[in-house]
């Protein structure tokens, strides 16, 4: 099991747009957040240095991540438990899970359980948690 931490605002996977410049002959594709590159770089480094840690031979297939997002509470929103605005939850963890491919597992399709949550927390972060097989890993799922 690893587990780390990534602080700063998280950032969504957004659509990716494509479109053909006038006298080109191929399509540039281009995500529609800017932010989204250097958060990835965040989450990639510091799911690099979570492995460091641990020896695994190889890449397991199976993994179960748990992500836990925390947003700054807006002042005008003391007494609001959830946050139930954007970014979408299924964004913020694709940003998550392409981050961590090829560094954490060889692809997000070995992906077999999620865990997400989204809120309000001081620092806005992810809080990151994979597990792979072993004793008590089916009772997770």
């Amino acid at each position: 099991m690893i587990q780390f931490t990534v602080i700063g605002i998280p950032q969504p996977q957004g659509s990716a747009r494509a479109f053909v410049p006038k006298g080109w002959n191929r399509a540039v594709i281009t995500g529609a957040n800017s932010k989204n590159k250097p958060w990835r770089q965040e989450v990639s480094g510091m799911a690099d240095n979570a492995m460091q840690n641990l020896s695994i031979v190889g890449k397991p297939k199976p993994v179960l991540v748990k992500c836990d997002f925390f947003f700054d509470r807006p002042k005008s929103q003391k007494k609001v438990l959830h946050k139930t605005t954007k970014p979408d939850l299924d964004k913020l963890l694709r940003s998550v899970l392409d981050a961590m491919t090829g560094i954490v597992f060889e692809d997000d399709s070995q992906v077999v359980a999620c865990e997400i949550t989204k809120g309000f927390g001081q620092p806005a972060r992810v809080e990151i948690t994979v597990r792979w097989p072993g004793p008590g890993f089916d009772d997770l799922l």
